[in-house]
């Protein structure tokens, strides 16, 4: 069987609808039908729109996910979440559709930079806080740059354990939000405002030090545990520059999160170590006073 590559450039920019355009012609010139199947080679940008490509192309076409980075493993892959960026918006078009397999192979982890494997680390040490403090107690004492099979075994696991239960995202699924209201809006302000490049997992972890803060200052949490949080994530990830000028801008990226309702910023906030809650409203005042927090 003949098989041809299409190659895209990486980076969270390309995941657009120009770049599907330019593979949709592509998959044109190559004839494909509803018997070809596309294998989506790369992070979590290629799966996630690699499978958002492959969903609406002739009505759809199989796709398997091969990823190669640590996050993709263990979190963009899975689950069946495609979609691409619009208008400076993360994942704001997508929909729901599996690959028919995800093969993961660790040994692509050796290609990967410090900063590659401490982004999907990140979505580790989310699985901790809001579904097995267990499995965050032992994040806590291992170094992240010797990734254990049975790290992300679990962390597999963890994240499939809460799709079963609810796939659409009408309610538990929504605990792995948590760290991405904030997160998701400081990503997008880095690459459509400042034109830089700030990983997935180190926006996150960010978004994770602020929600939590907002869980404690909203009582719903114990100041040890925000502590706690606080301390291995700023350990592992360093802080960023933000001009407070700009923090109308990140506020604006969080008015178009896809969990919010009727204009209301929703939030999914830590109960306790290892239990999350969703579906919070939090006051604008308090969100901007959480990034002030860790900025200043």
């Amino acid at each position: 069987n003949k098989y041809y590559l299409i190659n895209l450039f990486s980076g969270e920019e390309e995941k657009n609808i120009d770049t599907c355009k330019n593979i949709w012609k592509k998959l044109i010139k190559l004839n494909a039908d509803r018997n070809s199947i596309v294998i989506n080679l790369g992070g979590g940008v290629i799966t996630d729109m690699g499978g958002f490509a492959c969903s609406v192309f002739k009505r759809g076409l199989n796709f398997l996910n091969i990823p190669t980075t640590l996050l993709s493993m263990i979190d963009a892959s899975i689950g069946g979440k495609t979609a691409i960026n619009f208008f400076s918006l993360k994942n704001e078009i997508g929909l729901f559709n599996d690959s028919k397999i995800i093969l993961i192979d660790k040994n692509y982890l050796k290609t990967l930079s410090e900063d590659e494997i401490k982004s999907g680390f990140s979505e580790i040490l989310k699985y901790g806080l809001i579904y097995d403090i267990n499995l965050w107690n032992l994040l806590k004492i291992i170094v992240f740059s010797k990734m254990k099979d049975e790290i992300i075994y679990k962390s597999i696991i963890r994240k499939s354990n809460i799709i079963e239960k609810d796939y659409k995202e009408k309610g538990l699924r929504k605990i792995l939000n948590f760290g991405h209201t904030i997160g998701h809006a400081i990503e997008s302000y880095f690459i459509y405002n400042l034109n830089k490049r700030l990983s997935h997992g180190h926006s996150i972890a960010i978004g994770m030090i602020c929600e939590s803060w907002i869980s404690y200052k909203m009582k719903i949490i114990k100041k040890t545990e925000f502590e706690e949080i606080y301390n291995v994530f700023s350990i592992l990830y360093k802080k960023i520059k933000i001009y407070n000028s700009d923090l109308y801008k990140i506020l604006y990226f969080m008015k178009h999160d896809k969990k919010n309702k009727n204009k209301k910023i929703k939030f999914s906030l830590i109960k306790e170590i290892g239990y999350c809650l969703y579906n919070i409203e939090v006051d604008y005042e308090l969100i901007k006073e959480s990034l002030k927090n860790y900025l200043f």
